[in-house]
């Protein structure tokens, strides 16, 4: 997708939308750590999650989101914190002597409004409490010529946009990928690659610029990081003040 808008395919961004939506934290007895703003902070479903979609759309559209108005939502007011350790995920249900009680201040949803470069401008929803949705991460993005469709649990399929010809689902073939597309898929068509080949693709980069400094940086670094915290701050005041903010 990012090499895609690079050549021109998708022609002038004009409005990007998605969400991120799991559903692991859905029910008053689900706990995990990140629920508790002394361990995570402030902000736990747009940190957790919500960051990945923003660094998504900056990465494949090459805009940086310039402005937002978002709205959190912290659906359990309350949960019940397992008096011993569980397992992140494993759906672990106690007798109601095993809880305690304790009160959340960490959002379960947010909505933000979005702005990008000096025009584009889009939405996207972010919730741990998305009921069925296990884990997607599920981007659209529109231009003046054609617009693009992703979602991470459907990884091998792109679909593609056009208003004057007929729509495609792109199945990955690395053979039809671009040049600096194809070196980011290993295995042949028909052969699911996903999350975990992610991780082998950063280091691989990762390792090549250790061994040759000038090599392109083609993995995400510390600034990134630090991007998406700006992001998450804006996020946080935004929601508090009900008003559109400028990202820092």
């Amino acid at each position: 997708m990012r090499r895609l808008c690079e050549a021109g395919e998708l022609g002038d961004i004009h409005s990007v939308q998605g969400t991120y939506s799991q559903d692991w934290l859905l029910y008053d007895t689900d706990y995990n750590w990140r629920i508790e703003s002394r361990l995570n902070g402030p902000s736990r479903t747009f940190a957790d999650i919500g960051t990945h979609w923003c660094d998504m759309v900056e990465h494949i559209t090459g805009l940086r989101i310039t402005s937002l108005c978002a709205d959190l939502n912290t659906y359990h007011q309350t949960r019940r914190k397992p008096k011993g350790a569980v397992e992140t995920f494993a759906g672990n249900t106690l007798p109601p002597d095993e809880y305690n009680e304790i009160p959340i201040d960490t959002e379960d949803f947010g909505a933000v409004l979005l702005r990008l470069g000096e025009k584009a401008c889009g939405a996207m929803t972010v919730s741990q409490i998305a009921t069925g949705r296990k884990n997607r991460l599920f981007v659209e993005i529109y231009g003046t010529k054609g617009s693009f469709a992703w979602d991470g649990e459907r990884p091998d399929e792109l679909w593609i946009g056009r208003r004057s010809s007929v729509n495609s689902l792109s199945v990955k073939d690395p053979t039809l990928m671009s040049e600096k597309a194809r070196s980011y898929a290993d295995l042949p068509a028909g052969l699911s690659e996903g999350y975990g080949d992610t991780f082998k693709q950063l280091f691989r980069r990762f390792y090549r610029s250790i061994a040759d400094r000038s090599a392109e940086v083609e993995y995400p670094t510390f600034e990134d990081g630090l991007r998406q915290l700006h992001i998450i701050k804006t996020v946080l005041g935004s929601s508090a003040k009900k008003a559109w903010m400028k990202v820092d």
